[in-house]
């Protein structure tokens, strides 16, 4: 096992990046995947190993690809130097199963509920290519293999038995997912840079007028999200769910902890905003009273909500991302409490009673 100290581990993950030149995006999506799974996994204990179940995994992985299946300007961009992939076929297949015409508004989890077998398939597909594949190969830089992240001498199967044998999961080693979530706001950025780039290597046709193609993969784009709009404020009222003040038109809706962060669309991380707090607010992490207020909704009455539109509500992957990324914070964390308003973390800050 290797020191998992941040400064060791962020160099190992740079490595990864700069491990020659890939032919596929899939280690870029298991990597980003792995640091959101980390900062919802953060154990009481810093020094505790973690399980990463594989099917979580799968999904997440999905999860990103079926972001990018929208077509920029009338194509579906290239995720490998041939065109070809076994993960991105399989969300295009589920893609083609729930038939949305936009699907930046349909979330993963409700096509996973309008063609559950199919979801369901194409989930199994993807699990047992990373297994076969990224998860084995994620460490394996140039000539050099170190396992600093998991133990993957069984990986490089797609057997059900051995996959089965080993609990379903990936074990990260003692320390790893504390200091991964410590690392995620820092490196997660730096993957995604190099997806983007990896895309505009492989689709060079396409960019000769340099579209926002970050924007287009890893974005969050708030017309999608005029449906939760619409259900928050007849739930709750059309007003600044920060400071209160009377929405009359042109509502924002603001994800609570940063799209940037952890991207999670569901319900319980939503609410209405103005203009003002919202573009103030930005990327920064919120005053966790304000996490407790969003989850002190109720979950019932969240999920009720969600349901009623066909939309996630997420609500305890908002309670897990939040205790992650809060615990890795530094105590000089900023901290935005208001519109022009930034001290600041404070450990006796993190109190939820709400909760």
């Amino acid at each position: 096992m290797a020191p998992t100290d941040p400064l060791t581990l962020g160099q190992r993950l740079v490595a990864v990046l700069e491990g020659g030149q890939r032919t596929a995006t899939y280690k870029l999506a298991v990597m980003v995947a792995l640091l959101d799974l980390a900062v919802e996994s953060v154990p009481d204990d810093p020094e505790a190993a973690v399980s990463i179940d594989l099917d979580d995994l799968a999904h997440r992985v999905m999860d990103l690809y079926w972001r990018q299946l929208r077509p920029l300007d009338g194509e579906v961009l290239r995720q490998s130097n041939d065109g070809r992939g076994v993960v991105f076929a399989a969300v295009s297949r589920l893609r083609a199963a729930v038939a949305s015409s936009n699907l930046r508004e349909t979330p993963i989890e409700t096509a996973a509920t309008r063609a559950p077998a199919v979801y369901e398939t194409e989930k199994l597909v993807v699990k047992r290519n990373l297994v076969r594949y990224p998860l084995h190969l994620l460490q394996r830089v140039g000539s050099t293999h170190e396992c600093f992240l998991y133990d993957d001498a069984w990986l490089g199967t797609d057997s059900l038995r051995l996959i089965t044998q080993h609990d379903n999961a990936i074990e990260l080693y003692p320390g790893v997912c504390f200091t991964l979530a410590r690392l995620a706001p820092l490196v997660k950025p730096a993957f995604q840079l190099a997806w983007v780039d990896d895309v505009r290597r492989m689709n060079r046709a396409l960019f000769d007028d340099e579209p926002d193609l970050a924007h287009h993969l890893f974005g969050a784009d708030r017309v999608a999200l005029q449906k939760p709009g619409f259900v928050l404020g007849d739930a709750f009222g059309r007003e600044c769910f920060y400071c209160a003040a009377r929405l009359a038109s042109g509502q924002h809706v603001d994800h609570v902890l940063p799209w940037s962060r952890v991207g999670l669309d569901g319900l319980s991380n939503l609410v209405l905003a103005c203009s003002s707090c919202n573009t103030n607010k930005s990327d920064l992490l919120p005053d966790p009273a304000h996490i407790g207020r969003a989850l002190g909704r109720g979950r019932d009455r969240l999920d009720e909500l969600a349901e009623s539109i066909n939309w996630p509500s997420q609500y305890d992957r908002v309670v897990a991302a939040a205790h992650g990324l809060y615990a890795t914070q530094p105590d000089t964390t900023p901290i935005w409490r208001a519109t022009k308003r930034v001290d600041p973390l404070s450990r006796v800050d993190i109190v939820w009673p709400a909760l």
